[in-house]
C-alpha cells in the first residue's frame, strides 16, 4: 500500500472513529434518560457516563491534535478498553447483536486507526 493511500485510509478511519467518540460521549455527559437505564442495565453507576464522556472527548483531542505521540498512545489504550469492556459487558448481560455491534464497530476503528497513524504520530523508538 502507498504511503498516501495509507494517509488517506487513516483519516478517514480516524474521523469516523473521533465522530463516534465524539457524539457517544456528548450523549454520555448529557446522561440522556435512555443511556442511564442503558449503563444501569450493564450494572454500572449513572456517575460512570461523566468518565466515560470526559474520557472519549479527551482522548479525541489526544489523537488528533499533532505530536504529544505518548499521549495518543494512552489515548487509543483508552479507547480500546472502553470499546471491548462495553461490548464484552453487553454479551454477559445478554443484550441482542444490536447492542453489541456499536462498541466493536468503534472498538473496529480504533484498531485500525492505530494501526494506520503515521509515523510522525508514532513513538519514535
Amino acid at each position: 500500500m502507498s504511503e498516501k493511500t495509507k494517509k488517506i485510509l487513516y483519516w478517514f478511519f480516524t474521523l469516523w472513529l473521533s465522530l463516534g467518540m465524539v457524539s457517544t460521549g456528548i450523549v454520555q455527559l448529557i446522561k440522556l434518560p435512555e443511556e442511564v437505564e442503558k449503563i444501569n442495565q450493564l450494572g454500572y453507576p449513572t456517575y460512570f457516563l461523566t468518565i466515560l464522556g470526559v474520557w472519549k472527548l479527551l482522548g479525541v483531542v489526544a489523537v488528533l491534535v499533532p505530536k504529544f505521540q505518548l499521549l495518543k498512545e494512552w489515548a487509543y489504550a483508552g479507547f480500546f478498553f472502553a470499546m471491548s469492556g462495553a461490548s464484552i459487558s453487553h454479551i454477559i448481560c445478554g443484550h441482542p447483536i444490536t447492542e453489541v455491534l456499536p462498541s466493536v464497530l468503534l472498538l473496529s476503528l480504533t484498531v485500525i486507526s492505530w494501526y494506520l497513524r503515521p509515523e510522525n504520530r508514532r513513538i519514535k523508538r
